[in-house]
């Protein structure tokens, strides 16, 4: 997947999937076949020799940390508890990019530059963990983990038992709409609507389209066959033919619909909540058919130089009081449950612009969305590599010919 959530998403984000009520989390499914975890041997035996050395290097994808510390001095305050110093990168563009650039490196066991990276599930990242670029985690050093992630974020079935990842915040895709040019949205149908030819936006991204046209013939992806992704592939293709879609999108999306050269689209919630948050007049919806959800997640590669330190911040941003000011930042959910009333308290404890902008933060069914779309929330198929290829070669042509 090419998973392209970058710079404009939020303007370059993702949502993540948890009320802290502790909603269900729907698993998210990815490519690849399921890897079993190693032996306990296997992990002690890699960590029994590692040492905290001070220093950490650390890939994230933009807009996902306050890396300033100006309002929400998470890493300073990391530093500041642990000793350890953080150099920390915006590096992550797009993950198949990203992940094109360390390959060789990680298949020639040389050190990539990072300690610590965040990958969407997809399928880079089970590719990462198929070919063991990922270290095996010791969970004895992940208590905070233990105890504050909600039961929904743990055991996903692209990484049994957490074994190589936990996650930094999981995402939602619906349709996000411009009232101006359209009443009201409901159903993924809309999107194949006549009267809105030219003006409807899809993603680039194949399992992100693939997804979408599953969900128009009543499809559930994480069920689906070859024959029901050439189903979705002529669903696509007749979209496309028709001439309704006026591009296939990257991050470049919101800014069209913000400005009406397209009226309804494909979106990822946590963007439109930003836009929302900066008075713009957009909609997003989950629609009735359903939505797909996926997660960003922390993981360590092979070659890391300082994986106890790495190890060290994937547990230190599990404390409620951290995920809060994630959160706060970042504008999307963090796995955490506990953050939505600490926002709140927060909250009454501010006063004028940012007392609204909290109370807006822990009320938006954007970022703590309902029981009602959770339950509609579906994944991406779990592909191994022959069915990647089928996978692509049906959808591929559509969103990028």
């Amino acid at each position: 997947m090419t998973q392209s959530r970058s710079v404009t998403r939020r303007d370059a984000l993702r949502l993540a999937g948890l009320s802290a009520t502790g909603l269900a989390l729907a698993a998210c499914a990815v490519e690849g076949k399921k890897v079993a975890p190693p032996a306990r041997d296997a992990v002690a035996d890699y960590w029994a020799s590692k040492k905290k050395n001070g220093t950490l290097r650390f890939a994230n994808w933009p807009l996902y940390i306050d890396k300033d510390g100006k309002r929400y001095p998470s890493l300073e305050m990391f530093t500041a508890d642990t000793g350890i110093k953080v150099t920390y990168q915006e590096a992550i563009q797009d993950v198949g990019t990203f992940f094109g650039k360390i390959q060789p490196l990680l298949a020639a066991g040389n050190d990539i530059g990072y300690d610590l990276m965040v990958l969407t599930n997809g399928f880079q990242l089970n590719r990462a963990i198929a070919l063991g670029y990922l270290v095996p985690l010791d969970h004895s050093k992940l208590p905070n983990f233990a105890a504050n992630a909600s039961s929904a974020v743990k055991d996903p079935t692209w990484d049994p038992d957490n074994t190589h990842t936990i996650p930094w915040t999981v995402g939602v895709t619906g349709i996000a709409y411009n009232p101006k040019y359209v009443d009201k949205v409901t159903s993924i149908a809309d999107l194949w609507n006549p009267k809105y030819k030219g003006k409807i936006g899809m993603m680039l991204d194949t399992q992100e389209a693939a997804n979408f046209g599953m969900f128009a013939l009543g499809i559930d992806p994480d069920a689906s066959t070859e024959a029901d992704w050439k189903k979705a592939g002529a669903k696509l293709k007749e979209q496309r033919e028709a001439g309704l879609v006026r591009k296939y999108y990257e991050n470049d999306y919101v800014d069209a619909l913000a400005r009406g050269d397209i009226w309804i689209t494909m979106a990822w919630s946590g963007d439109i909540f930003q836009q929302v948050a900066e008075g713009k007049d957009l909609r997003f919806v989950v629609p009735e058919e359903g939505g797909t959800i996926w997660t960003d997640n922390m993981c360590i590669p092979k070659t890391a130089q300082n994986p106890v330190d790495a190890l060290t911040l994937m547990d230190y941003v599990y404390q409620p009081k951290i995920a809060t000011m994630l959160v706060e930042y970042i504008n999307y959910i963090t796995p955490v449950p506990a953050t939505r009333e600490l926002v709140l308290a927060n909250a009454d404890k501010a006063t004028g612009e940012k007392k609204a902008s909290l109370k807006q933060i822990a009320e938006s069914p954007l970022i703590f969305p309902s029981e009602a779309d959770m339950a509609k929330l579906r994944s991406y198929k779990t592909l191994d590599t022959a069915q990647e290829k089928v996978f692509q070669d049906i959808f591929q042509p559509i969103t990028q010919g």
